[in-house]
């Protein structure tokens, strides 16, 4: 009877850790913050993110499948386990930082910048758009300026298009292209430093899936792939 007992325990045991190690992570992620992360004309996760996701999870060998969220509820659905993880441009604050947790940093501190559609600009008194829940949001509101949110980036933007907002601070990557593509807006202003880099969010009860995807960043600064890959998306600076 004791080896019987003892030998349901055994599988059970051994069930249980095959079924952990199969577990598949689930990556969350806006998508509709190019090139960080975007929806393809196949309705896939696209862009940097992705493409630095699924080698984080090559070298940390795990199985990973990618979910979107809405960003203005994405650490609350973290915490509440509809995902393992959050990869999606989210700069490292001290306040993120009292909800969740961060791996090490995958991209240096972005600079943000403001976009305007014509000079001269009150960038401290105006009205000035920026995503909900973003560092930049936070920013503008301790500026002394009038803080209009919205839950898309792409309704910032608009927002300074139509004349209800003066100017939108986001991430200069974002805008960039933006810029690049639009005759009517320009940059204003000096760039703005904030957050401390960029990093991926995890539970705080998830220590060893931190530590997985830890020193798989690590790896992939010493080989120099993470310069390469920031460069081809061009997200922002690189590590020194």
């Amino acid at each position: 009877m004791k080896k019987l007992v003892i030998s349901a325990l055994a599988l059970a045991l051994s069930s249980g850790i095959a079924m952990a190690e199969d577990k598949t992570i689930r990556l969350g992620t806006e998508g509709a913050y190019a090139p960080w992360n975007f929806l393809n004309d196949a309705g896939e996760v696209d862009g940097f993110e992705r493409e630095l996701g699924d080698e984080l999870c090559a070298r940390a060998e795990l199985k990973c499948e990618w979910v979107t969220n809405e960003w203005d509820s994405i650490i609350p659905n973290l915490v509440n386990g509809n995902y393992d993880a959050i990869i999606a441009g989210m700069s490292i604050t001290d306040e993120r930082d009292e909800v969740i947790d961060f791996t090490t940093n995958y991209t240096p501190p972005d600079p943000s910048a403001y976009v305007a559609a014509s000079d001269g600009v009150d960038l401290e008194g105006g009205v000035i758009a920026a995503q909900t829940g973003t560092i930049q949001a936070g920013f503008v509101a301790e500026s002394g300026a009038t803080l209009v949110e919205f839950a898309t980036p792409e309704e910032t933007i608009a927002a300074v298009k139509s004349g209800e907002a003066d100017a939108v601070l986001a991430d200069k990557s974002y805008l960039a292209p933006i810029v690049a593509e639009d005759g009517d807006l320009s940059f204003v202003g000096p760039d703005v430093p904030l957050g401390g880099g960029v990093g991926m969010g995890i539970r705080e009860s998830d220590g060893e899936l931190k530590a997985k995807f830890d020193a798989a960043i690590q790896s992939m600064k010493d080989d120099g792939s993470l310069n390469a890959m920031i460069t081809k998306w061009e997200v922002s600076s690189t590590f020194e």
